[in-house]
């Protein structure tokens, strides 16, 4: 099993407090707090209105009373937006952001530079001072897995984790993730080598909302997220599920549709058209089999709560542990996949993974079980919309597809069904704004009336 990262060797991170900075002036200027008339980020994400099932499984996997399953949902919501105007204050001396607490109460933020930590604390998070600028690392982390096996063999996990400030090699024995370190040419101080006997798969033979079938491959996988392109409806999955041309079959052997495009591996993203006898919802199946809609795809920081749903262990919830992750499993390397702490047995992959009603990516991968617990990886959703032009069917649908015109009657740069990362800048009604929170556009979101995910310049 993969373990949640120590407390200890974490000594290039310091946590101050307001009361004990005295130093040089700030780095960039604290900006004018949202007036407090806008909607708030947990109402745009839905958060303030969580489903039964999501709270139920939040009491039952993490602990949580409802209040603060409740509380939890709320303060990650306003967190992320928080979390994203830092970042893009912060620039390339960002080095990260996570939640932490029961209730998620706590943001924090590492910078590189000491003089930034007015500005963090002005802007509604603690301050961690880091070594290493996130970008830094990443670049690391990109050294690695250039160094390492395309099966993976000996070090199939490689991440950085930004509460260490340090890169993780998880490797199988000690002597191959040194042989890693060594063979990349990085500084061995800026890695840490985890070793665990447990070696991430793809979970084949899968359902995660409802079931489908591969006629082509006699494989059963399951349905991510509904989405469109242009008139064509149909839905995403994982990469693995089957290839360009594969014929599917729904939950109920009815014939379904064709695999239109599928990567695996250096990704693990598929979408699938169905015919004419199938339509898209924005629904997923949760648990005893109620749907929860999804209304957007705004990603979720680093410690926030997410719930997936699978055919052979149900409706579970967990932690996000760490983003961007390189994960190779026998049929070669997979990047950029999201690590969680949510269990899975074979026969869950490839379902949706949410954070309150946000979609996140469809399941990949993992190792353990939902009785001694385990580690999952799953392939985010927007870089699979972007990949293949594909729009987020959502409660608030509506949206033009990829590179559609503007709105009117504001007019300007932006879109809705275009994947804005954080600090992406668009025009809207002639104001620039910058992207506070990754998601994909819909139509109620325009920049003017979403202080949640975007600020003006």
């Amino acid at each position: 099993m993969v373990h949640r990262s120590a407390g200890a060797g974490c000594v290039a991170l310091t946590v101050l407090g307001a009361l004990v900075l005295a130093g040089p002036p700030a780095a960039v200027a604290a900006e004018p707090p949202v007036p407090t008339t806008a909607t708030s980020a947990a109402e745009t994400l839905g958060a303030h209105q969580p489903s039964a099932d999501v709270l139920r499984a939040l009491r039952r996997d993490l602990g949580l009373t409802e209040a603060q399953a409740r509380t939890r949902l709320v303060n990650e919501a306003e967190a992320g937006t928080r979390a994203g105007r830092l970042q893009n204050a912060l620039g390339e001396r960002f080095a990260g952001a996570w939640l932490h607490g029961a209730t998620s109460a706590d943001l924090t933020v590492a910078t590189t530079d000491v003089a930034d930590v007015p500005v963090i604390e002005a802007g509604g998070a603690k301050a961690a001072v880091a070594k290493n600028a996130l970008a830094e690392l990443r670049a690391v982390r990109a050294k690695l897995d250039a160094a390492a096996r395309p099966d993976g063999l000996g070090t199939p996990v490689r991440y950085v984790d930004i509460r260490a400030n340090r890169v993780t090699v998880q490797a199988t024995s000690r002597s191959a993730g040194n042989a890693l370190v060594a063979a990349s040419g990085v500084d061995r101080k800026l890695v840490r080598v985890k070793v665990s006997a447990n070696r991430p798969h793809a979970l084949y033979d899968i359902r995660g909302g409802d079931a489908f079938h591969n006629l082509d491959e006699q494989a059963r996988c399951s349905v991510g997220f509904s989405v469109t392109s242009g008139q064509e409806q149909g839905f995403a999955t994982a990469g693995h599920c089957g290839r360009p041309g594969n014929r599917t079959a729904g939950y109920n052997r009815v014939d379904q549709g064709t695999f239109r495009a599928s990567t695996f591996p250096g990704r693990d993203m598929a979408w699938v058209r169905v015919n004419n006898d199938w339509t898209a919802t924005p629904n997923i199946k949760a648990a005893g089999g109620n749907n929860l809609q999804i209304n957007g795809s705004v990603q979720a920081l680093v410690g926030a709560a997410v719930c997936r749903s699978g055919s052979t262990s149900g409706w579970r919830c967990g932690r996000i542990e760490q983003h961007d992750t390189s994960v190779s499993y026998d049929e070669g390397t997979i990047h950029g996949v999201t690590e969680t702490t949510v269990c899975a047995e074979s026969g869950d992959s490839g379902g949706p993974v949410v954070a309150s009603t946000q979609a996140q990516g469809v399941l990949s991968g993992g190792s353990g079980d939902c009785t001694t617990g385990g580690t999952t990886y799953y392939q985010p959703i927007n870089p699979l919309l972007q990949a293949y032009g594909l729009v987020l069917t959502t409660s608030t649908s509506g949206t033009a597809a990829p590179g559609g015109a503007p709105q009117e009657p504001a007019g300007g740069t932006w879109a809705p069904g275009q994947v804005y990362g954080v600090g992406s800048t668009v025009t809207y009604g002639g104001v620039t704004y910058e992207c506070l929170q990754a998601h994909q556009a819909q139509t109620p979101w325009q920049p003017a009336g979403t202080p949640a995910l975007w600020q003006r310049r």
